[in-house]
């Protein structure tokens, strides 16, 4: 057997290739939408992608399995309760798929979407012990899928709730416990609130360590999963939809446009909003005037994801030889309507100061002084609510950086602002959108939560 798990560490994202070398055939599991890595990777092994199986219809990123199929011919497949709006393969409850001496078994284990399935990977068909089990979004190390990310569009939070304890009971659980567990997602997404670091686990691991696991009855189960859990990006529903249906597919080696300024301030003016992925200290030394900051080197998707709208023209400003990546990285969430990149974007910038506009960053220090010399200064934790549980300045409001475009009316534009999150990449997000939105007096703290904790502790 062939097993791969790529991990995609900007979205917490993982997916499968899994092979039989004794027959060459081979399926992908929830592929991203960048797919040449699958097709040469399958290609130096000697396999063919036959088969492309996705666990569920994702929320959190656009899925490749478009574009998978139209490379390499395979067939797409989901659980027989999905209702694809493009030719697809059912897979019942039970059903085996035979790869050679590697068999999958398919599960419908619905509960953080209806038609969720996990998928069992046997190396040899009579083993007595799986190798592992796909559990996409049902199953994370050290947490469950969320049951409420479907509520807008016709399912209750606690009937998914209910499905989900059943699943996992009646599905997973007696699955031996050497049995590898290969989630859908790690720490860091939005998909669930406690999720480990580690990508990989066993049942056995799970059972004694996974809260969800051990909650003693369903409602205890409901009450636990569904308590915490952090704002979703606003475009996950966009998301959750275009995964169904017929759409564009991507072409990763396709470059964005470049434009010189006086185009690229045409594109402005016709309503694109400009998207700055350079790093939030360079942001701050510089940056055109209208700009939101979300740094390539961050969580680059879900944040742009979260403050750009759905149908928003894009326009990009990045350091040489990034715009390519960017784009990319927004098209796996199907942000596409990247209509250009900025050429030169330092020359251009230094060119015409007059387009120009510096971010006021301060460090834990300077804030406290600023502080004690303004009163009314209007401070708030853009974290999420878990973190700020576990402490906040005080008197911040409580507004995540994913709600801020929405919940940003509940501001006073005109009164000096200081935002903050753990560490200053979200933050730098959160003031550059503030600004965006026509704030006149916005500022972050370098080092955010933790710097003024440390500076607080130091003087007590």
């Amino acid at each position: 057997m062939k097993f791969v798990q790529y991990y995609l560490d900007c979205l917490s994202q993982a997916s499968y290739l899994v092979g039989d070398e004794s027959t060459g055939r081979a399926v992908v599991v929830d592929p991203r939408r960048d797919i040449d890595e699958y097709v040469r990777d399958a290609a130096e092994m000697g396999l063919t992608i036959e088969l492309i199986l996705e666990t569920h219809f994702h929320a959190d990123f656009l899925s490749g399995h478009l574009e998978l199929a139209a490379a390499t011919g395979a067939e797409i497949a989901f659980s027989s309760v999905a209702t694809p709006e493009f030719a697809s393969r059912k897979l019942a409850d039970g059903e085996r798929i035979v790869l050679g001496e590697v068999e999958l078994e398919i599960l419908h284990t619905p509960g953080h979407t209806p038609e969720s399935m996990s998928i069992v990977v046997w190396e040899h068909a009579g083993d007595a012990v799986p190798y592992g089990v796909l559990t996409g979004d049902t199953l994370f190390i050290g947490d469950v899928g969320r049951p409420d990310l479907l509520a807008s569009i016709g399912f209750t939070r606690d009937e998914l709730a209910e499905k989900l304890y059943d699943s996992i009971h009646q599905k997973l659980l007696p699955l031996p416990d050497a049995t590898r567990v290969y989630p859908g997602h790690g720490a860091g997404s939005a998909c669930g609130k406690n999720l480990s670091t580690d990508t990989w686990s066993t049942m056995g691991d799970q059972k004694v360590n996974n809260y969800a696991l051990l909650a003693g009855d369903k409602a205890t189960f409901i009450d636990l999963v569904t308590e915490g859990q952090p704002p979703a990006p606003e475009y996950f529903v966009y998301d959750a939809v275009l995964n169904r249906q017929d759409r564009e597919l991507l072409d990763e080696s396709a470059m964005p446009d470049a434009l010189g300024l006086a185009e690229f301030e045409a594109r402005v003016a016709g309503g694109a909003m400009i998207l700055d992925g350079r790093d939030p200290e360079d942001f701050a030394h510089g940056h055109l005037l209208g700009s939101i900051n979300v740094g390539l080197k961050g969580r680059y998707a879900e944040f742009a994801g979260s403050v750009i709208p759905t149908d928003a023209d894009i326009v990009l400003v990045v350091d040489d030889g990034f715009a390519l990546e960017a784009k990319n990285r927004l098209a796996r969430i199907g942000f596409d309507r990247v209509v250009g990149y900025l050429a030169s974007p330092l020359v251009a910038m230094s060119e015409n100061p007059d387009k120009v506009s510096q971010a006021s960053r301060l460090t834990a220090f300077e804030f406290q002084g600023r502080r004690a010399e303004i009163d009314g200064l209007q401070v708030v934790d853009v974290r999420n609510p878990g973190e700020i549980k576990l402490g906040s300045i005080p008197g911040a409001a409580e507004i995540p950086v994913g709600q801020l475009s929405v919940r940003g009316r509940e501001l006073d534009p005109a009164t000096p602002t200081v935002v903050f999150c753990a560490g200053g990449y979200r933050s730098s997000v959160a003031a550059s959108l503030l600004r965006q939105q026509g704030f006149t007096d916005v500022s972050d703290i370098l080092g955010g939560y933790g710097a003024w904790s440390e500076l607080v502790a130091s003087a007590t």
